[in-house]
């Protein structure tokens, strides 16, 4: 060890960038992790502390905003016009689509967001939402052809071309973006 506080044979390979690759993630993230030694006066010796590692690592490209943000507010609205539409025009059909369509989407919004939550890929259920988007679309659509009523049908048409339209940009940018991950306490109190 030199009085510089480097040891020569150490800080030939221990300080070399290590590249690392993590197989579970849906896209490729590149750590870089370097080991740096800092010179320490510890009861009158000058020598080496310990190693200080800092990790630089490539974010995961993902949607600005998560599925399940307007997802379960979608599946809430579409399961509220279902039951409140059955109830003031007596027909059991649109309690159906309500419940069927509503209660579908509700179920893969609230699993996305426990999937998500445990940092596993939500985009099976993204990929479900989206389905019953188009499918609502295409059936409100209808309807909407041959009614001509702007309410409900109207109504339902332009939201579920929202969704649809929003689903595909999530579907298109990666999927969700990533949950943040809180820093270990240890490097907190460095």
């Amino acid at each position: 060890m030199s009085l510089q506080g480097h040891d020569p044979e150490a800080s030939s390979s221990s300080n070399m960038p290590k590249l690392s690759y993590q197989a579970d993630l849906p896209t490729s993230t590149v750590e870089v992790t370097e080991k740096t030694y800092t010179q320490g006066n510890v009861n009158g010796k000058v020598g080496v502390n310990g190693p200080l590692e800092s990790t630089i690592s490539e974010k995961k490209k993902g949607a600005k905003i998560h599925d399940f943000c307007f997802g379960i507010p979608f599946g809430g609205f579409v399961l509220t016009g279902g039951v409140l539409g059955s109830i003031l025009s007596r027909n059991l059909a649109t309690l159906g689509t309500g419940v069927l369509f509503g209660g579908a989407v509700l179920a893969f919004s609230i699993t996305s967001l426990k999937v998500w939550r445990e940092g596993k890929s939500s985009f099976p259920f993204i990929i479900g939402q989206a389905v019953l988007a188009g499918t609502l679309l295409w059936k409100n659509f209808q309807t909407y052809s041959m009614t001509k009523k702007l309410f409900p049908s109207g109504l339902y048409t332009l939201v579920s071309a929202a969704m649809l339209l929003f689903y595909s940009y999530v579907v298109i940018s990666g999927g969700n973006p990533p949950p943040k991950k809180l820093e270990p306490t240890a490097q907190a109190a460095l």
